[in-house]
């Protein structure tokens, strides 16, 4: 862009800065035990707080209290949103249209950060307020030149008190030059794009070392060295003994289904079909979830032994698969 066009895009974008979203929105649900209990179940949290009544009861907080990570979650709009099908524009997505119109296509969710002012109960509504707080000055990354946006979400109770802060960062980049043209060399410039791979996981600081241990073909358990206390996904923290001494053990691979669900609509590219994912109880005493393969999807059932094996299941990835043992 001209510094003439630089300086009007700019002007559009700076205008949004301090717009709310839309009005508050209130969550489809009030706090519940179902949702809660569904949460625990699927993120393997044991903590009796919530959903042992007679736990909570005589524990200090006199009651159930929902899991503080489900905050987000009350006041979440779904997934027709998700899914773009709502057919509403709000005041972010007219923002990020203007992104894409001058030709920021690229879009990257770099960070969050959450602030808790008291625990959630059964029977509190929550509604969520969320403001485009900042859109910082030009930036050069190794995706490209863009801006990072800012939102700002308070999360407010039936009575109209503060009960969280979520802070999301985004980046909208124009892909360099460089990027294009490695994507370019790595489907051969112009010649018939390759077979997609997987969506690539992240590798953070608290689990880049499980998936280097992947890579090299064996499957870790982080271990708690002061209770011993097996755990999975890697944390930094211990949910028994609240240590940070942890080191890890090698998986037999062997184990049982727990749970599956087969996709079959739609279809994901790069990804086997039909696509099998089950929640893997291992020997060992951990849960983690990977690919059934080897069998068709009538044979799976519950309690059924699996034998794991880590392979490469697309050029840029190695992960554990498990067959029927």
């Amino acid at each position: 862009m001209t510094p003439a066009e630089t300086s009007a895009f700019e002007a559009k974008i700076r205008a949004y800065v301090g717009r709310e979203m839309g009005p508050p929105k209130r969550g489809n649900d009030d706090v519940n035990l179902a949702m809660i209990r569904h949460w625990a179940e699927v993120t393997g949290d044991e903590n009796p707080l919530y959903t042992d009544a007679e736990f909570a009861a005589a524990s200090s907080r006199k009651g159930i209290i929902a899991p503080p990570t489900m905050l987000g979650i009350w006041a979440m709009e779904g997934y027709p949103m998700a899914q773009g099908h709502t057919g509403k524009v709000d005041v972010q997505r007219e923002l990020h249209n203007i992104f894409e119109a001058h030709g920021f296509t690229g879009v990257l969710g770099t960070n969050t950060i959450t602030e808790f002012h008291r625990e959630l109960r059964p029977g509190d509504q929550v509604i969520s307020h969320t403001v485009i707080d900042n859109i910082s000055a030009p930036k050069k990354t190794a995706r490209g030149h863009g801006y990072f946006i800012e939102t700002v979400t308070r999360f407010t109770d039936q009575h109209g008190q503060d009960v969280g802060r979520q802070v999301f960062r985004t980046l909208r980049f124009m892909p360099s030059a460089e990027s294009v043209a490695a994507n370019q060399a790595q489907s051969g410039g112009d010649a018939k794009l390759k077979a997609p791979t997987r969506i690539q996981s992240p590798r953070g600081h608290d689990n880049a070392w499980w998936w280097e241990a992947i890579d090299q073909g064996k499957l870790l358990i982080q271990r708690c060295k002061r209770c011993g206390t097996l755990r999975h996904p890697p944390r930094p923290m211990c949910g028994e003994c609240q240590s940070l001494e942890w080191d890890s053990i090698e998986s037999s691979l062997e184990g049982e289904v727990y749970s599956y669900t087969e996709v079959s609509y739609p279809k994901f590219p790069g990804y086997p079909d039909p696509l099998l994912c089950g929640l893997i109880q291992l020997k060992e005493g951990t849960r983690l979830v990977a690919n059934i393969v080897g069998c068709v999807p009538e044979a799976v059932h519950v309690g059924m032994k699996v034998r794991g094996k880590v392979e490469r299941v697309d050029d840029a990835t190695v992960l554990p698969n498990f067959y029927p043992a």
